[in-house]
């Protein structure tokens, strides 16, 4: 009797302690932001990069310190511009925790600029990602991201422009362990947004918009607030 007593205490609180981490997918969360990019004068290199605090809710429970920056090159005539970067990222988990995993990361990226009409700005974002996560394997990861601006105010995206932004990115996993006999999807996540954004210079942007992020668990609703800078 007292092992069976002791293993139900056992499994409760498991199951407590999980219930406790479980994400809420109702509470909106917020991500802060802030991208540049800065060609080097007379070169087709340059660099970039975005700093991002994301948090469960608005600013008290953390989710993930984001800081990431590559080494651009821009080939002659082709208006792609291609980085080879890193990402230095810290996850916090859902709720009352304060434990930390760490993630260094490694990313070949191109991004190929298109433009339909006077006023649709697409761009298309190829990634793939290096990953080394704290208490698991070597992962790598797949990710498309296919990006729209739409200028309502004028045809180009300039100083005092408002605009329409949309985005859609899937994440592929390249493989399913990750160590210790634990295994994930190859789907991974997926990512919708919608914002506004206003022109605040020629080559300073800023947007508030709405993301929703799904992944095999759960699906989560953000608020966005980003400066997006060219210098």
């Amino acid at each position: 009797m007292k092992k069976l007593f002791l293993s139900i205490v056992v499994s409760l609180s498991i199951f407590s302690s999980k219930a406790q981490t479980q994400v809420d997918d109702d509470q909106l969360g917020a991500w802060y932001m802030y991208f540049f990019n800065k060609p080097f004068e007379k070169s087709r290199f340059g660099i970039q990069g975005d700093y991002q605090f994301r948090y469960w809710n608005f600013g008290s429970d953390k989710e993930q310190l984001l800081l990431r920056t590559g080494l651009t090159y821009r080939p002659v005539n082709t208006g792609v511009t291609l980085t080879l970067g890193y990402g230095f990222i810290s996850s916090g988990e859902f709720g009352e925790s304060r434990e930390n995993a760490i993630e260094h990361r490694i990313y070949q990226e191109a991004l190929l600029p298109q433009k339909v009409g006077e006023r649709f700005y697409f761009t298309h974002r190829f990634r793939y990602e290096q990953r080394w996560v704290e208490n698991q394997d070597f992962r790598t990861r797949y990710r498309y991201n296919v990006l729209l601006n739409i200028p309502l105010n004028k045809t180009a995206l300039e100083k005092k422009t408002v605009y329409l932004a949309l985005y859609n990115e899937i994440f592929i996993n390249g493989q399913k362990s990750i160590g210790n006999g634990r295994t994930v999807q190859y789907f991974d996540r997926n990512r919708t947004y919608l914002g506004l954004g206003y022109g605040i210079k020629d080559n300073l942007r800023t947007q508030v918009g709405w993301m929703n992020q799904t992944v095999d668990s759960y699906s989560k609703a953000q608020a966005q607030f980003s400066i997006h800078h060219t210098f």
